[in-house]
Order: C-alpha cells, then structure tokens, then sequence
C-alpha cells in the first residue's frame, strides 16, 4: 500500500462579486502543496510550515489536517497522517489559502486509503477543514479548487457543486495589495440583514451574470458584475479597492471587485489583450497612489482542480 502522496490544489477566487458564500473559480499560477505520509500512530502530526511560525500544529486547529481528523474518526482507521504542507498562497489574501491546504491534504490522504472516498466525502472533509480557519462551512473557496473552474455552490440541506460553462475568452486578472485581511474578521463585520431593495438588486446582478455566461453576453455580464451588499461592507479593509476599480474599468474591464474577504482584488475581462492593458494600468496605479502589489496576473476561468502528484 501507498505510504506517501502529494497533492496540489490551486488558489481560488471566491464569491466573484454577486455570488457571496456561493460562487467560486480556480485560479492558475498559485496555489498549495500537501504531502502526506502513513504513521503506525493512530493520530495526525501537522509539521511546522517553514516561515509560517503562526500556523498552528495542532491537527483540530491547522486547516490541512483538521478533515484528516475527522477521517480518521469515522473511518475507524488503524494507522495516522503525518502532514507536511508547502504553502504558496499568502495568509490572509483572500486567495483561498486555508481551503487550497484542506483540499490539497485530503486529496493526497486519499492515495492512502485502501478503499477511496467519494468526491462527496472528499468535499466534506475539506470543509471541515475550511471552517477550522474561517469558522464557516462556506464552499465558495473549496469547490472549485476541488473541482476546477467556475463552481456554483448550494449548501441547503447538504453542500452541492454545479460547474458552470464560462466563455473561452473571459480572463480574470489578479491583484494583491501588501495587506492581510483574516477572514474570521472580514465575516465578523457583516451585517445580519440587508434591506429589501439591495437583496432584490443582488439577486438581479447574480441572475444577469450567469446568464451573461451562459448567452457569451459579455455586456450583460458587465452590467452585472457589481456587488451591492458585501464589498460596501469591507471596502474599508482594502484603501487601494477605489484606485485599482477605476484603473481596470480605464482599461476595459467588464468588472472589478474584492477577491473572497480580500485584500485580493480581481477583474473579469474579455479577451487577453485587456487582460494585460489592465495588468499595465495596475501596477502604474500603484506606483501613482503609493501602494504595493505583492504579486499580480492573469488567469483563464477554466483552470484545473487540485490533482495528485506524480513522483
């Protein structure tokens, strides 16, 4: 039997602007690593990560093993997992880092086990894993670094995943401020209830958007893209969100907003030659508005979910 697996899973936008807690896409160009290894202890060992002193290793609080425990307590198995994890995805960029580690692990504990898990059991247990970072079980972030591409998620009564068709020139470009924003506090800023009016406007942007997607409607897509009831809220966390939206419609973009609780900002264009006009004009922006981008790029919509890897 297998004693070691590796594991990628990629980094993922989440919510897209008018899909909060239930739409998603893989990115490509980032992501996380997890190795992992059987033990003969009937117990999960998380290693530290290497300049990451603030990711704990307690199995029930690091994201990469928390589902491993879980695992192991309803499968009743007689051996452990020992966790090495390569993080890539910046702590607290809005990237789906703390899903990319869950999916990436359960992903390769399931080369270990004798009889595999179901994709549904695999989306269960990164799950587990998300809310032990985010303390939600939101999806918008594991499904489509499990599955790839553009995800609809539908949590009620049980976690549902739904890909979506997007069109084959839509790119998403990808910008990430020097900051860090925790999702357990970008979540703890929300507030309970919405008016009525901004809920039925939310619910118009979502409804236009995929149909946007699915008749190739790139203006109607446009119009669409536009968060009325969560970026309000948090646009405060991010100073440079006003620049970096003003620059990527300058320069073509059919909408620009806050990636997952951010800091991360992304913008959806149509076409590659926008996608870098937008690229150019962000980082001029930075440099006129003296702010840092860590890391920006261009990713297509139809990137590949997390996949084991080879030896």
């Amino acid at each position: 039997m297998t004693k070691s697996a590796t594991a990628f899973a990629p980094a993922t936008v989440a919510n897209v602007a008018v899909g909060f807690d239930i739409l998603g896409f893989a990115l490509k160009g980032l992501g996380e690593t997890a190795t992992v290894e059987r033990i003969k202890q009937p117990t999960v060992v998380v290693m530290p990560v290497a300049g990451h002193a603030d990711i704990p290793v307690d199995p029930l609080k690091n994201t990469a093993s928390a589902g491993l425990v879980r695992l192991r307590e309803d499968k009743k198995l007689p051996f452990g997992f020992k966790v090495i994890l390569q993080k890539e995805i910046p702590v607290g960029s809005g990237l789906g880092g703390s899903a990319a580690s869950a999916v990436a692990a359960i992903v390769a504990a399931n080369v270990l086990l004798a009889k595999k898990l179901s994709r549904a059991e695999l989306l269960e247990y990164a799950l587990v894993g998300e809310a032990a970072a985010s303390g939600a079980r939101h999806g918008d972030n594991v499904g489509p670094c499990l599955e790839g591409g553009l995800v609809f998620v539908r949590s009620h009564p049980q976690v549902e995943l739904v890909k979506i068709k997007t069109p084959p020139s839509l790119r998403c470009v990808i910008a990430l401020p020097k900051l860090s924003v925790k999702t357990r506090e970008a979540r703890g800023i929300l507030q309970p209830h919405v008016p009525l009016k901004t809920a039925v406007q939310q619910t118009a942007n979502l409804t236009g958007f995929l149909l946007g997607l699915a008749n190739k409607d790139m203006e109607l897509i446009g119009r669409s893209l536009n968060d009325e009831m969560i970026e309000p809220q948090r646009a405060g966390l991010i100073p440079c969100l006003p620049h970096l939206k003003e620059a990527a419609y300058q320069a073509g973009a059919l909408g620009c907003s806050i990636s997952g609780s951010g800091p991360a900002v992304f913008a959806l264009v149509d076409g590659e030659a926008t996608a870098k006009r937008v690229l150019k004009l962000w980082k001029v922006t930075a440099e006129v508005h003296d702010f840092t981008l860590v890391k920006a790029w261009v990713s297509p919509l139809s990137c590949p979910g997390a996949s084991v890897r080879k030896k």
